[in-house]
């Protein structure tokens, strides 16, 4: 980027006339405006004529001048080797009156031929020329030829032109041998004294221009540095004096133009690449994760699976859920992972870590699609939807599942969360335990499931390294915001456990009596139900008999003891699972570590 701008500013600067070349032993101004060549002398020289080492547009292509070390202005036929002296040039008839070098018409100036060239003889005056070859020099009236660079130096031979209006009698050619009669050919004139040879151009027709006294110059299209070939144009002086500073603003914002395209396309050019390397990740640990035979489709087969996105189950942060079919007696929920992973660690992480599992309280990864940007998930399928969906409703008794029940899916979430932590080969920490994370099948049997910020780590690691905060606002544990608490480790997981048991407990229903309540709408949740606990006051919520007491206390209970500041003082799965299997009346409320605000 920093290139294209020093160009364009270049050429802004070029234009203006600030920037000259150095050509020969002089220095070449690289605009166009109109110079006199060769140290000021000889014709003025402006379009259609362009001296050399000035920008290509200065000129028409054939129309190069250059200069000789005798100050000369040169003229330089494309077709043959001679050089003809400019000596006047008139733009308005479009004549350019030109004599050969030294005064010394070429041998072979009767096939002198200007049909490759931009320039043709102008009509008239025609004469008949006599060519001789003589043994000595001759005098005037015959016209002198230079010798072609044939000819031996020792034994050189003169060549003359007779014109044919000199009677032959009056002139010196005693011994001469005549070579060669021409005729109807044009004037030749052997000295610069006699008048220059003249010769005139059709192309570019410019005499218009000068005759209504503008200025002719080639035709541009778009800003300065675009031009239309072969075509010309009439430009008063005042607006090619004005030209420069509206030129300059257009380079300018054609500057800016070229630098915010070029940053597109550059950022475009690292996204792309960025995602083809995100994409061949995913690729090389698919590959490698192919033993684990889960099932990998195309994005045609989700779309054929869902009923092209027909029936949307719900939406997280994550990626959108469908329901789908796989066949007539095989339902699944198929969620398409968003982009706000870039390197695709969302399918990574689930795909690796689910394939480790195999666990009834886990929900089990039917298949996977990877398929150039999308990336999607397919689960097992189970109707009654998330634990969120049966907190949500819990408000009226229609709609209680009953203490024995969410007994049941309290203790099935534990031995799913334990089999995380130990029944594998590798630990695996969940890190977003919550009520939308797990999932109630026909029997309202719970799985845990979305492994999206999920780790891996040996069982005998103690604390794993963290670069960034994962999990919910609200289930986060408190060692993960600060190691002041802490070590983060699988009692990460515990503390977000407690937080679900202590929702279950509560519900709905305690949030609004928190609300109402203008003392206690400061307190922290978990105080507030330790505080209950403590007071001996019922828990507020649906009690049928003191079976249902004691189950909630229970419930209540653990989750004190999971929802403990400091890791260290949490209880393993493992001993949560024999708390909630064992009788209530042996568990002891854990010591207060709250300390309210209000207090």
């Amino acid at each position: 980027m920093l290139l294209i701008n020093f160009l364009c500013w270049f050429l802004m600067i070029a234009d203006a006339g600030i920037v000259s070349k150095v050509y020969g032993d002089r220095v070449v101004p690289e605009n166009c405006t109109e110079v006199s060549y060769c140290e000021h002398h000889g014709p003025a020289i402006r379009f259609p004529f362009r001296l050399k080492g000035q920008p290509f547009q200065c000129g028409y292509h054939g129309f190069d001048l250059s200069c000789t070390n005798g100050r000369q202005t040169v003229l330089e036929m494309p077709s043959s080797s001679n050089k003809l002296i400019v000596e006047t040039i008139n733009y308005a008839s479009q004549e350019i009156g030109v004599y050969f070098q030294n005064d010394c018409p070429p041998k072979d100036i009767f096939n002198f031929s200007l049909s490759s060239s931009t320039f043709q003889f102008v009509h008239g005056p025609f004469t008949n020329y006599t060519l001789f070859s003589c043994p000595s020099p001759r005098l005037y009236p015959l016209i002198k030829l230079c010798p072609s660079g044939l000819d031996n130096p020792e034994n050189q031979t003169n060549y003359y032109a007779v014109d044919g209006g000199y009677p032959i009698d009056d002139t010196t050619l005693v011994s001469c041998t005549k070579l060669r009669d021409y005729t109807s050919v044009p004037y030749i004139s052997s000295v610069r004294a006699s008048g220059p040879m003249m010769l005139q151009w059709s192309k570019p027709s410019c005499g218009s221009c000068e005759e209504m006294g503008k200025t002719c110059r080639l035709k541009r299209t778009i800003g300065q540095y675009h031009f239309t070939d072969n075509q010309t144009e009439c430009v008063s002086e005042d607006s090619t004096r004005g030209r420069t500073s509206l030129e300059i603003s257009g380079i300018f914002t054609l500057s800016v133009v070229v630098t915010v395209v070029g940053t597109l396309i550059y950022r475009v050019y690292s996204s792309n690449k960025i995602e083809k390397t995100n994409q061949l990740r995913i690729e090389r640990f698919l590959d490698d994760y192919i033993a684990h035979k889960p099932s990998r489709y195309s994005y045609a087969d989700i779309k054929r699976i869902t009923n092209q996105f027909n029936e949307k189950l719900g939406q997280g942060a994550y990626g959108t859920v469908y329901k789908g079919q796989l066949s007539s007696d095989l339902l699944v929920a198929v969620k398409i992972l968003n982009n706000s992973n870039e390197k695709g660690e969302d399918l990574i992480n689930e795909v690796g870590t689910m394939g480790r599992v195999h666990h009834v309280n886990v929900v089990r990864l039917v298949g996977f699609c990877a398929d150039g940007y999308t990336t999607a998930l397919v689960y097992e399928y189970l109707p009654n939807g998330s634990l969120q969906n049966i907190l949500s409703s819990a408000d009226g008794k229609s709609a209680f599942l009953g203490w024995d029940k969410l007994h049941e899916i309290a203790l099935g979430i534990a031995k799913g969360i334990e089999y995380l932590h130990q029944g594998c080969d590798l630990r695996i920490l969940h890190f977003d335990i919550k009520p939308h994370n797990i999932l109630l099948d026909q029997n309202f049997t719970p799985k845990v499931s979305d492994f999206g910020l999920a780790k891996l780590c040996s069982k005998d690691q103690s604390a794993v390294s963290m670069t960034t905060i994962r999990g919910t606002i609200g289930y986060i544990a408190p060692e993960v915001f600060s190691r002041n608490f802490g070590n983060v480790s699988y009692k990460s997981d515990v503390y977000s456990f407690g937080m679900l048991l202590l929702e279950m407990v509560g519900g709905r229903k305690n949030f609004k009596f928190m609300e109402e309540d203008s003392t206690s709408s400061q307190v922290y949740f978990p105080e507030w139900i330790y505080n209950l606990l403590e007071q001996g006051d019922d828990l507020r919520i649906h009690i049928e008999d003191g079976g249902d007491a004691e189950t909630a206390k229970k419930l209540a209970i653990v989750g004190l003891w999971c929802v403990q500041w400091h890791p260290i003082d949490r209880p393993p799965m493992k001993v949560v699972i024999q708390m909630l299997e064992g009788e209530g009346d042996n568990l002891t409320v854990p010591a207060n570590p709250f300390r309210s605000t209000s207090n």
